[in-house]
């Protein structure tokens, strides 16, 4: 498909931007469990207040159709129109330390030339190491850690925090290849795969976002507070436990699934794997019990967490 616009515009009010800065890429897309990314992006764009230095073309990067930007309405006229955003950006975090962030949605078009743009501001920038996040849903109960899948050149990372090494074929994203490309070219990148409680995937878990940001100072030394997350962390897991308690067969089913990710972080030979299917309950049994507080809960859309 030619492009009718060019794939990104600088920002010509940009400062000048250190050298070898780290890399943080969030990206919106395909996957998203407990919308860690949305609202890692949130995260960045509210509470870090990041300077644009690029900013990527929806008209040749976005599908409208397939993800509709947000208008408002007010009772007999148009008030605000939100299309989504993808930004490369000059940020700091919560301790002041600089870093570059590309944040927003996964491109739905474009990817080779989106690839090659990314890498080439990469290089421009001398950037010191690339880290980039998303989430999945897996059979894992919300009492324990959210554990990670962790890819790339950095073996030190993937020996210390990949508690899950599958062999695998998986849908790839901007992401896959942006890792993959930089890969190729020798550069520090990292991907980290949130493994987030399948029976909590279709909402807004804060525990999510947080475990994300976690991985991002594992791999880079930045800090991010967090503050807001965690409250909210706090308040949405105490209604979770609530449901929990009060539903006897919920109680079975997080027992259920304790025991096979003990006995798996134990390195058991005798326990199930982490992602066995078998007898555990389906993500829907689990919402269906859920559903009660969880229906309860604003959950927002992609464009409006700025994905």
């Amino acid at each position: 498909m030619a492009q009718s616009a060019p794939l990104y515009e600088r920002v010509a009010s940009a400062p000048p931007i250190p050298r070898g800065l780290p890399l943080v890429i969030a990206l919106t897309g395909f996957t998203d469990a407990g919308s860690a990314v949305s609202r890692m992006v949130d995260y960045f764009r509210d509470d870090l207040e990041p300077t644009p230095l690029a900013v990527f073309s929806n008209d040749v990067l976005l599908d409208y159709r397939a993800r509709r930007p947000l208008i408002s309405f007010d009772q007999d006229h148009l008030t605000d129109y939100r299309p989504p955003r993808l930004e490369l950006s000059f940020a700091h975090d919560s301790l002041g330390q600089p870093f570059l962030t590309l944040a927003g949605y996964e491109p739905d078009f474009a990817w080779d030339a989106f690839t090659d743009a990314v890498l080439d501001f990469a290089a421009a920038y001398d950037v010191k190491t690339i880290t980039w996040v998303h989430a999945i849903p897996m059979p894992v109960p919300h009492t324990r850690p959210i554990g990670t899948t962790v890819s790339g050149t950095r073996g030190e990372l993937t020996e210390a925090h990949s508690v899950w090494q599958p062999h695998t074929q998986v849908p790839a994203t901007a992401g896959h290849l942006l890792e993959y490309r930089f890969a190729e070219a020798g550069a520090l990148v990292a991907g980290f795969v949130l493994l987030v409680p399948h029976y909590l995937g279709d909402t807004e878990y804060p525990a999510a976002a947080l475990a994300g940001l976690d991985s991002l100072t594992v791999a880079t030394g930045l800090i991010f507070a967090g503050d807001d997350l965690r409250e909210e962390n706090r308040e949405y897991l105490a209604k979770v436990d609530q449901q929990v308690a009060g539903s006897d067969e919920l109680s079975r089913m997080v027992q259920g699934l304790e025991e096979r990710y003990d006995a798996y972080m134990a390195g058991s030979t005798l326990g199930s794997p982490m992602i066995h299917t078998g007898d555990l309950p389906s993500a829907d049994e689990l919402a269906a019990e859920l559903e009660r507080f969880l229906a309860t809960r604003p959950t927002g859309d992609d464009e409006k967490r700025g994905a």
